[in-house]
C-alpha cells in the first residue's frame, strides 16, 4: 500500500458517516460543498438518465449514490481501500452503481470507457497535479460532456502545489498528502490550456452562520 493510500485511509477513519437523511428527508442527495444542506446538485453535471459518471475520488460514495438512485450507470473511484469499503457496505446493492479501487490518473489511462460527465467533491482534482490529470479526463470525457469538480478557495499567496496534513496518534507524525490551489482565474486557464471549454469558475459562499470559508466550484466542456 502507498503512503497516499495510508493517508486516506486514515482520513477515511476520522470522518463521520452521511447522515441517513437529509434536511428533506431524501435519502441519497448530491452536496458539493463542504456544508450540509447547501449549494446545487446533480444538475450542474448536465448529465442525464442513463448517462455514464466517473466520480473521482468518490470517498463513502454518497454524491455517486445519489446519481445512480436518480437512474445515471455511476463508477465511482477511489484509492482509500477504507473509503470503498464504506461505501459498499451501504450503498453496495444500488443499481447503476459501481466502486473500484484505483488511482485516479492510473484508471483513466488504463480504460477506454468514456464518460458523460467526470466529477470530483473535494477529491482527486484537488489531490493530483491538474497538468497530468486534465488530458487525462479530456481524453475520456465524450465531446460536449461536462468536468465538474469542488474544493476550498486557495488561501491569499497560497497556489501551486501545497501541503496538507492528516492526524493521526498524539505521538505520530501526521500524514502528509500533496493538493493543488489555484484562483479562480488560473482554474479556467489550466483548463483551457488543455482543450476544454466554457470553462467557470466561481466561489459560493458559506451558508449564514459564523463560518466565511465558501466553497470553489468549477466546471468545464470537453
Amino acid at each position: 500500500m502507498t503512503d497516499t493510500a495510508i493517508a486516506w485511509d486514515t482520513y477515511a477513519r476520522q470522518r463521520p458517516e452521511r447522515r441517513q437523511t437529509n434536511a428533506h428527508g431524501e435519502t441519497t442527495w448530491f452536496n458539493w460543498t463542504q456544508y450540509p444542506d447547501h449549494g446545487p446538485g446533480a444538475e450542474l453535471l448536465d448529465a442525464t438518465a442513463g448517462g455514464r459518471v466517473l466520480d473521482l475520488g468518490c470517498g463513502k460514495g454518497g454524491n455517486a449514490a445519489h446519481l445512480a438512485a436518480i437512474g445515471m450507470r455511476a463508477l465511482g473511484i477511489d484509492l482509500s481501500h477504507a473509503q470503498l469499503l464504506a461505501a459498499r457496505n451501504r450503498w453496495g446493492l444500488l443499481a447503476g452503481l459501481e466502486l473500484r479501487q484505483a488511482e485516479a490518473r492510473a484508471f483513466l489511462q488504463s480504460t477506454d470507457e468514456t464518460f458523460d460527465a467526470v466529477y470530483s467533491v473535494y477529491g482527486a482534482l484537488w489531490f493530483t497535479d491538474p497538468d497530468l490529470l486534465l488530458p487525462a479526463i479530456r481524453e475520456r470525457l465524450r465531446p460536449g460532456g461536462r468536468l465538474v469538480f469542488s474544493q476550498r478557495p486557495p488561501v491569499a499567496g497560497c497556489y501551486g502545489c501545497q501541503a496538507s496534513y492528516i492526524p493521526r496518534g498524539p505521538d505520530e507524525d501526521p500524514l502528509v498528502v500533496k493538493r493543488w490551489d489555484y484562483e479562480l482565474r488560473m482554474w479556467e486557464q489550466l483548463l483551457a490550456e488543455q482543450g476544454f471549454v466554457d470553462t467557470r469558475a466561481a466561489l459560493l459562499p458559506a451558508p449564514p452562520g459564523p463560518r466565511r470559508v465558501g466553497t470553489l466550484i468549477v466546471s468545464a466542456r470537453g
